[in-house]
């Protein structure tokens, strides 16, 4: 039995489906976890979540974590039920009215009181010593940020053997990445790093996609990208990244765009150029 299938029990279902033990326990556990003087803050960001919200918070909820910390919540605007959990949740939240990735993200970094800042992404379940195994990392004085890799859950359309192929060879190619540019591997979903340094460089917001690896490149001057392949430390998180595609297509597609400039990941760089499709307009 994985260490998420309970979980799964309520993803994918409206909250008026999820038991009302789930969410009243939930609630009290996260109550007990808060601190006043948390040295890790837990920010999880919401837009139209309602189906994997609640077995996000039940999940974190049932975390081991040796230190102390605050769990918050943005709701990117959503139009379903998702400010209606936070609120059953008793989690402190806000709303962030502009919608993106990089808004909800650099919401939460507005309000988090810690001194290390990790990305949660409501679509997506944490082991319970995934924080703690971080933050081994986090509190070396030569890093500014860390990342970790992710797993999808199997379903009827997407066989454990099938996973297990792609999420090789993906972690592989990510893995060879990191050496020459380590910012490119960096995803927001396994994404931590010290307050103090992001909010000298703030959150792109003028971009729709890779603002995690923008702050990530920004942080580069305060201290090196870590990164961790201990499994315990693997989070695992629905289809949302691979839009629906069958694995073979995303995989074939992704072959194709890096293939265009593969030569680049054995180069350094410090800057790169924004694509018009990529910008905010």
């Amino acid at each position: 039995m994985a260490w998420y299938d309970k979980y799964l029990s309520i993803y994918d279902k409206p909250f008026s489906e999820v038991p009302a033990n789930v969410i009243e326990e939930t609630r009290d556990r996260l109550a007990k976890m808060q601190s006043d003087k948390p040295l890790i803050s837990i920010v999880v960001i919401a837009y139209n979540e309602e189906t994997h919200l609640q077995a996000c918070l039940w999940a974190l909820s049932e975390i081991k974590c040796k230190y102390p910390l605050e769990i918050i919540g943005v709701n990117n605007d959503s139009k379903d039920r998702t400010a209606e959990i936070f609120e059953a949740s008793g989690i402190p939240y806000y709303t962030e009215y502009q919608h993106s990735c990089g808004y909800a993200r650099r919401c939460g970094l507005q309000h988090a009181k810690g001194k290390y800042y990790f990305d949660v992404d409501a679509d997506t379940l944490y082991p319970p010593h995934y924080y703690d195994i971080l933050m081994e990392e986090l509190l070396k004085p030569d890093v500014s940020c860390v990342s970790s890799l992710w797993s999808y859950f199997p379903d009827k359309n997407h066989t454990k053997f099938g996973l297990t192929v792609f999420e090789f060879c993906r972690d592989l190619f990510l893995w060879v990445q990191h050496f020459k540019r380590p910012e490119l591997s960096v995803r927001g979903l396994v994404f931590a790093y010290n307050i103090d340094y992001a909010r000298n460089e703030e959150y792109r917001v003028d971009i729709i996609r890779g603002e995690d690896g923008s702050m990530a490149l920004a942080l580069k001057k305060y201290g090196k990208i870590a990164f961790v392949y201990n499994r315990k430390a693997r989070a695992i998180t629905g289809y949302g990244t691979l839009n629906d595609e069958s694995l073979w297509d995303s995989f074939v597609k992704r072959i194709k765009i890096q293939g265009k400039g593969i030569m680049r990941i054995f180069h350094k760089t410090e800057h790169y150029e924004d694509s018009e499709d990529n910008l905010v307009k």
